[in-house]
């Protein structure tokens, strides 16, 4: 037996449109399906309002209802309109439907700001080389983009004139629609949002407030800085729509490759290739550095091929920080070409006069390589 629709609203049977409304709001707002997902013991009671309400706000269903109960409705009583497919009135949910739902998709709309929009962020690729990352530079740029109309002042109208206010949507940009219980928003499509419409546009920006010129811009490029920094430059982007804020510009930077150096953060690495007799006499070599000094590099005797030498606070500086970093020199052992007879008598000389000790690394290796091998065959 269906439960009583004064009773399901909680109001007497003396309540007029007013207390209708205000309760089914109320009700409506704590059982609806969305604010309760799962719960089918809500989505029952949410049609059980739905339907009293759209019963008793109707005068004639109100009417009928008072005189014979739910049998006004039954057996094509009345017609009554009740549910839609999907279980809800079109009828008494669209007029408080904005107010059950209009904090949880997002609150408030913000109205239009007379077209004025936030100019677009641009993009300009730079390439500089390690040296300048090193020390840092101030470069000087050419941008061409959007900057604000200096005739109309970026509103778009002709000087003297000002927009006016788009009647399709008041100036709020946007105009809504009733499509069932659901009320949609859209853009305006007399004004495209902008709320305002220009009657008498501004000959040299065509009522866009913008103009297209090329802006020399200056930039400055920290020591220390590293390949893929960005660099914003607020304010420095489109301009904006009718006035609007400007966007900003973002340098992305790309440091160029190196002859010599390879870059590892704040560190340097540098490959020198030195004689076969530097490295088993030992000796000396001068390397520059990238703030142009020269460094005397110590090569041991004995020095083995790869071997690094740290030469500190040699490297690149960190970004604004006072400390800098190292730079490895790596030795790579030249093996000697194109002998003549001479050299290659001594070399061969050399070699008849050398022991396991002059190379024990070589002299190791083979002979573990023979251990290896002759218990392998013992297995």
């Amino acid at each position: 037996m269906k439960a009583d629709f004064y009773e399901i609203l909680g109001v007497s049977k003396g309540a007029d449109d007013k207390e209708l409304k205000a309760a089914f709001r109320k009700l409506a707002m704590q059982y609806h399906p969305d604010r309760n997902p799962g719960d089918a013991a809500c989505e029952h009671k949410f049609k059980e309002i739905n339907e009293a309400y759209e019963t008793l706000k109707d005068p004639q269903k109100r009417a009928a209802y008072d005189r014979f109960g739910h049998a006004a409705f039954e057996n094509g009583g009345m017609g009554g309109q009740g549910f839609g497919a999907n279980g809800f009135s079109a009828g008494g949910f669209a007029d408080i439907f904005e107010d059950i739902f209009g904090d949880m998709m997002g609150g408030r709309r913000q109205r239009s700001s007379g077209g004025r929009e936030r100019g677009a962020d641009l993009r300009y690729n730079m390439e500089i080389t390690l040296e300048e990352a090193f020390s840092g530079k101030t470069a000087q740029i050419r941008v061409p983009a959007s900057v604000t109309c200096t005739e109309c002042s970026g509103t778009g109208a002709r000087p003297g004139t000002q927009p006016t206010t788009c009647n399709t949507c008041s100036g709020s940009g946007r105009v809504r629609a009733t499509q069932g219980f659901f009320s949609i928003e859209r853009t305006c499509p007399t004004c495209q949002g902008r709320g305002q419409i220009i009657k008498d546009p501004c000959q040299k920006c065509s009522g866009h407030g913008r103009v297209i010129e090329e802006r020399s811009l200056s930039v400055n490029i920290p020591a220390g800085i590293d390949d893929g920094t960005r660099i914003r430059l607020a304010g420095e982007g489109e301009a904006g729509i009718r006035g609007g804020p400007p966007g900003d510009l973002y340098i992305f930077l790309s440091v160029k490759p190196h002859e010599l150096f390879q870059r590892d953060g704040a560190d340097l690495y540098c490959k020198v290739p030195i004689s076969m007799t530097t490295a088993a006499l030992g000796g000396s070599f001068e390397v520059t550095t990238l703030d142009g000094t020269q460094t005397r590099v110590k090569v041991p005797e004995g020095s083995q091929n790869g071997r690094q030498f740290r030469l500190k606070g040699k490297g690149m500086p960190v970004l604004r920080q006072p400390s800098v970093g190292d730079l490895y020199i790596q030795v790579s052992v030249e093996t000697p070409q194109n002998l003549t007879r001479r050299q290659r008598e001594l070399l061969e000389e050399f070699e008849r006069l050398s022991s396991q000790e002059n190379s024990p690394q070589s002299s190791g290796f083979f002979s573990r390589m023979k251990d290896f091998f002759e218990s392998f065959g013992e297995r």
